[in-house]
């Protein structure tokens, strides 16, 4: 099958940053990141397959291998051979995906709330099941009551902080998505759906940053195992923030990944130690 570009913006001038969504939300749902860096950088921030326009696609492609092909295909349509890559959560584990399977794609990785798949096959079956679950949820019930059920989750508790407006905004959007493509996105790019990537990470010798917030415990420990298996990872926690670092302390996350994205275009400089960064 041939490789399908995904719908993009683009904003900014300079290098070639690639930044990717979360599930249920889209491009627009990183306009933030993608306008605090686009000053310095070249920002692509794709729909990925089941969201926002980057929908109507045959079945097969919305699996996690032809994605990340398609991922390589959006940045050359966009000009770029080479870019750094910005994921938040199933973004994250993309981007992670690209640096994997299209190495030449990647100059640096930046993860937000990422995991490398899940290595036992028993876990791994039963989270499809619950996947597969949650997606016939979804087209039964509809976008609204998923939606709903979706920003319950103790995953997103942190987030209730930010305000009603805030929570109100995030609701919204999400529900522009459609129940069926969400379904098949899900059960394509979900976690048990991933092929476990871990026997190959010791061959991602890109500098990588491992963002987690300091309430996402689960993260802040998947962040950590990632990191010790890459030859040029290091991780960074942010305080008072949960999953969504991006969105829970922006302006943190903004000086941390602007610091690493500068010190990876310069290998000589490439270490460092972040302490727990102050909220802001």
């Amino acid at each position: 099958m041939r490789a399908r570009p995904l719908h993009f913006e683009r904003s900014g001038r300079g290098p070639a940053l690639m930044i990717l969504h979360g599930y249920t939300g889209s491009a627009g749902s990183m306009c933030g990141v993608a306008q605090a860096l686009s000053a310095e950088y070249e920002t692509i921030v794709p729909d990925l397959p089941g969201h926002g326009r980057s929908v109507g696609r045959a079945a097969d492609e919305y699996g996690f291998e032809c994605c990340v092909r398609d991922l390589v295909a959006t940045l050359e349509s966009a000009g770029h051979r080479r870019a750094h890559w910005l994921g938040y959560s199933m973004g994250a584990r993309l981007a992670l995906g690209c640096a994997v399977r299209y190495p030449g794609s990647v100059a640096s990785l930046v993860l937000i709330g990422a995991r490398a798949g899940i290595a036992d096959e028993g876990a791994r079956e039963a989270r499809r099941r619950e996947d597969e679950a949650r997606a016939q949820r979804i087209e039964a019930d509809g976008v609204e009551a998923f939606v709903d059920d979706w920003m319950a989750m103790p995953l997103f508790a942190t987030q209730r902080r930010l305000g009603p407006a805030f929570a109100e905004e995030q609701r919204r959007a999400r529900l522009a998505n459609d129940a069926h493509e969400l379904a098949a996105s899900l059960r394509g790019l979900g976690l048990a759906a991933q092929p476990p990537l871990f026997d190959a990470l010791a061959h991602v010798t890109v500098p990588v940053l491992l963002v987690a917030g300091e309430l996402d415990p689960v993260f802040v420990t998947a962040g950590r195992d990632i990191a010790a298996r890459m030859p040029a990872a290091e991780t960074c926690e942010i305080a008072g923030a949960g999953h969504a670092v991006h969105l829970e302390q922006h302006g943190a996350f903004v000086r941390v990944a602007t610091d690493f994205l500068h010190r990876a275009s310069s290998p000589v400089q490439n270490t460092h130690s972040y302490p727990d960064q102050e909220t802001a």
